[in-house]
């Protein structure tokens, strides 16, 4: 009798393209639907210093003065710019070798899911979601109700969102420019007013909303039940 030996299971944004990007620091990588539609991954852009739209989220961080957190850090630009400036931030993301670039730039930075245990629960005083990761798990209210949960009771989520009107949850994989794709996921895009919605029922409200060079951003705090 012969057992048969299976090969482990592959990990989207581990065992895909995306990992070999965020070694090499170079894409292209797109985000691929069944349907052959793509989404580019701005990989170059992650893996520069922080770009003047960059900066609109870091100096919200910056004049809070609490402890951030970033929520799906890739490599990891954000934190290490925070903590250059001597702000506590921590970065969190799945992926192994954007965990060891993030340090490499001087970042801190746990490899871990969101939905995993972290430190400071309930603590952040600031926690971020940019570059499309209001899409991570392709549930955004389950995502929006991890990072409340995150938050400290005065703390604020700044959320990137997509800049047309749309809620679109779909089925990817990971494509770079040779067509090599990685284990499909699922995936969320959402417009600013399908965010403010899903937030509002996780305890969730907007106060204050921005562009800058084509990217559209939030705040969102929790909302204070009526006396």
């Amino acid at each position: 009798m012969t057992t048969a030996i299976l090969a482990p299971e592959r990990a989207p944004w581990v065992d895909d393209p995306f990992a070999e990007a965020m070694r090499t620091g170079r894409g292209p990588l797109w985000l691929r639907r069944p349907d052959g539609h793509r989404y580019p991954l701005d990989v170059e852009r992650w893996c520069a210093p922080p770009d003047s739209a960059d900066r609109t989220l870091l100096l919200r961080c910056l004049r809070r003065g609490v402890p951030t957190i970033d929520l799906g850090c890739g490599p990891g630009r954000l934190v290490a710019e925070l903590q250059s400036y001597g702000l506590p931030a921590l970065g969190v993301d799945i992926t192994h070798a954007a965990v060891a670039r993030t340090r490499g730039i001087g970042g801190s930075a746990l490899c871990r899911s969101v939905f995993d245990p972290l430190p400071g629960e309930g603590r952040w005083g600031t926690a971020l979601l940019a570059d499309g990761n209001l899409g991570i798990g392709g549930d955004p209210e389950a995502l929006l109700r991890r990072a409340a949960e995150l938050l400290a009771p005065s703390g604020v989520l700044l959320v990137e969102v997509e800049p047309a009107e749309l809620d679109e949850r779909v089925t990817v994989t990971v494509e770079d420019a040779w067509g090599r794709c990685g284990p499909s996921f699922p995936w969320a895009r959402l417009g600013a007013a399908a965010t403010v919605g899903i937030a509002g029922h996780v305890g969730l409200g907007p106060s204050d909303s921005w562009s800058a060079r084509g990217r559209h951003f939030l705040a969102l705090r929790r909302i204070r039940a009526a006396k």
